[in-house]
């Protein structure tokens, strides 16, 4: 078991977004977290990667080692990296640059080492920006490496999103909502490149996203979450057949026959 959260709970006033959710992730498996908008997947993200506190009696433990209450660049370093749904980036600085930023855990010199330049400085920053170039180009987007990243499609620019999580060599990566506004075809680009990416460096994936496509072409085990709790859990056969998530994701006013057609042809 790769990843271990027991009880995870948090209030924001009077509104339960989590209400003490349990999950296992094993080491090596595409595990998707969906459900209706609010109920609580971004919270999670959000508090497994100590962006947020989570309440008290809440249980993240990574690699058995307890990471709860963690600051977020300590749970990185110890190999869980992350997207957002909204698109983060330094639009004026270049694409490879904007790699290189999510290499700073990596980077074993300090400050004043940096200032001052030197020989081994010089290496260290030019082998980062080769491994850099070698990642774009897996990601096809090697001829861009100069160019702002501003300039960029929103297709690139989730490509760039999922290289910068890459730049930190995590075990772990959490994709939120990695295809939010993309074509049909980019989606399916998308699912390759993750699916080649997890292969090629042995990682460990979390997905949250809506295009169900994504979800049941790529995912080994899904969680479903409504109100802040988990309803249903398991392989994406039995997920997409389940009465109690036909009726918290998608609605009840579709009849359970359309929404399963809908998720096969999804």
């Amino acid at each position: 078991m790769l990843l271990e959260v027991i009880g995870l709970r948090k209030r924001f006033g009077g509104l339960v977004a989590l209400a003490g959710v349990d999950l296992t992730v094993d080491e090596g498996e595409v595990h998707g977290i969906i459900g209706p908008n609010g109920s609580g997947k971004s919270t999670l993200f959000n508090l497994v990667t100590g962006v947020y506190p989570a309440d008290p009696g809440s249980v993240v433990r990574f690699r058995g080692e307890d990471i709860t209450g963690w600051e977020p660049h300590e749970i990185a370093r110890r190999g869980i990296a992350r997207t957002y749904q909204l698109l983060r980036m330094f639009a004026e600085m270049s694409v490879v640059e904007n790699l290189l930023v999510g290499c700073h855990r990596r980077v074993e010199y300090g400050v004043g080492a940096a200032l001052i330049g030197g020989g081994a400085v010089r290496a260290a920053e030019r082998r980062l920006r080769e491994e850099m170039i070698e990642l774009l180009a897996f990601l096809g987007l090697a001829d861009y490496a100069e160019m702002p990243a501003g300039e960029l499609s929103i297709g690139q620019r989730r490509l760039l999103a999922l290289g910068r999580a890459m730049a930190m060599k995590p075990t772990l990566l959490m994709l939120d909502e990695p295809a939010a506004g993309l074509s049909p075809m980019n989606v399916d680009k998308l699912l390759d490149t993750v699916l080649s990416l997890k292969a090629r460096y042995g990682l460990t994936v979390i997905l949250v996203e809506h295009v169900m496509k994504l979800v049941m072409a790529s995912c080994d085990i899904v969680t479903v979450l409504d109100h802040g709790e988990k309803i249903a859990e398991g392989p994406p056969e039995t997920i997409r057949d389940d009465h109690r998530v036909i009726e918290a994701y998608l609605g009840k006013e579709m009849k359970d026959a359309e929404v399963r057609a809908f998720l096969r042809s999804a």
